[in-house]
């Protein structure tokens, strides 16, 4: 590179070093910002026209440019280069050269520290519009699981041990709440992303008699950055997107579990559709549930990304730091990572196949409606903690017996309390715990159809 090639070249007496040229540049991925720093750039421009630094035929000739290289850049035939280090230049080096001085001036009232931050928010802004989209996509297919299986029993767990019945609907939409919150998560995170650095410059703002709001109308933004130095070096949105992206994979890394494990002959509460598993190398009987636990294997990349932005901006003083090249590979693989794994997973959902049988067989298994027996006789008049003392005898004595408390005869459960009575098997069959739980946020399965209705509401 001839050595007064660069945008700041003229400082230096020799050329970069061919190492410190690629360790570097940020062109091999911060190439993806093209289209963001195109948009930001003609709002900028539009602006200083407005302000009557640019000329009409200025503005003219910058928009053509744009146009053309935006095209190119679609099209797949833009040349990147390295010597030109990032996207920024590459696309004000490949205006100059079309449209000569105009091309120049366009940078006038602005750094590439400010004009990278727009240009980050801005692919931040279109990114949580696509991810919020895919969790509503997921949404969906819980709810249509949920409405499908509103009334078909599983045993729900605490500590991995059967603990009451519930309904598989219902436990779908466990998952949609979680997966709610998140939505309401990233929307909160929009509101700190979209406020508009460009206007600070390097770091205190420029001489030229800018108008920063008119920019923020182009672009969209709700506002300004106040404060120029913070403008040019906060990464907060970057971090405060990476930590609800976490949160996000929690959620389905937890259904993944589940997934994983209803899907193995222990369980055998569910199937995967063939397209979303592979086999064994060896073992021809296996079908491995291999998109679930990617998933799973896949948040500790996202939570690693949080942690590297955590990191990298620490120990920074004011204002600007190459450190902050360092924020686009994580950020951009936290967004890619997410996007795909919610568009897998709402097909996915939609081909899961469930086998109630086997999910009645473990509730039934476990002891699952002794809490029911306790409450009926709460019911009775007996106190909680001697109801609770009571069912307890009665489950070892089942247990011994290697049977159901549905099982034992009337006589047998009167042995642990006189206030039992015939309308005690009532009490203890699944359906019959399913439908006591009848109340808002309740497993029964007319309110998990109410919920299925209010959700469907709330996401339309």
């Amino acid at each position: 590179m001839d050595k007064n090639s660069g945008a700041w070249s003229g400082r230096f007496s020799e050329p970069v070093d061919e190492l410190v040229k690629r360790y570097t540049a940020s062109i091999p991925f911060d190439y993806r910002l093209a289209e963001f720093d195109i948009k930001g750039s003609l709002a900028h421009a539009r602006m200083l026209r407005h302000v009557g630094v640019l000329s009409a035929q200025d503005l003219a000739a910058i928009e053509g440019g744009m146009a053309d290289i935006l095209g190119e850049i679609r099209a797949g035939r833009f040349e990147w280069s390295l010597d030109l280090e990032d996207v920024h230049l590459n696309i004000e080096k490949a205006l100059t050269a079309r449209i000569g001085d105009a091309g120049k001036r366009l940078h006038t009232g602005r750094s590439r520290n400010d004009q990278v931050a727009t240009d980050v928010r801005l692919y931040l802004r279109d990114a949580l519009e696509r991810i919020q989209s895919g969790l509503r996509a997921c949404q969906a297919s819980l709810l249509d699981l949920a409405e499908e299986h509103a009334a078909t029993v599983m045993p729900g767990f605490t500590h991995l041990q059967v603990a009451q019945p519930v309904t598989f609907g219902h436990h779908m939409l466990a998952y949609f709440e979680m997966l709610s919150r998140d939505h309401d998560r990233l929307g909160d995170v929009r509101k700190r992303v979209n406020r508009l650095p460009l206007g600070a410059a390097a770091l205190a703002g420029t001489s030229y008699p800018i108008d920063r709001e008119f920019v923020a109308r182009e672009l969209g933004f709700d506002g300004v950055c106040e404060n120029s130095l913070d403008a040019v070096s906060d990464r907060d949105f970057a971090i405060e997107f990476s930590a609800a992206a976490s949160l996000v994979m929690v959620h389905l890394s937890r259904l993944s579990e589940e997934l994983i494990l209803w899907m193995s002959p222990r369980f055998g509460f569910i199937d995967l559709a063939d397209r979303f598993c592979t086999g064994s190398s060896i073992m021809p009987q296996k079908k491995n549930p291999d998109v679930p636990e990617l998933v799973r294997g896949k948040t500790g990349r996202v939570f690693g990304h949080l942690m590297g932005l955590l990191t990298l901006m620490k120990g920074q003083p004011l204002a600007y730091n190459k450190d902050n090249q360092e924020d686009k590979e994580p950020l951009f693989d936290t967004v890619d990572t997410l996007v795909d794994t919610l568009t897998l997973y709402a097909d996915m959902l939609k081909g899961l196949r469930v086998k109630p049988e086997a999910m009645r067989r473990a509730a039934a298994e476990g002891f699952s409606t002794a809490t029911d027996l306790a409450d009926y006789l709460v019911k009775k008049g007996l106190p909680f903690r001697d109801a609770h003392e009571a069912v307890a005898r009665a489950v070892r004595a089942a247990e011994a017996r290697n049977c159901d408390l549905a099982e034992l005869s009337l006589t047998e459960l009167q042995a642990f309390s006189p206030l039992v009575g015939e309308d005690v098997f009532a009490v203890l069959t699944l359906e019959g715990s399913l439908a006591a739980r009848n109340h808002i946020g309740g497993t029964a399965p007319a309110q998990v159809k109410a919920a299925v209705a209010r959700a469907r509401a709330a996401i339309a």
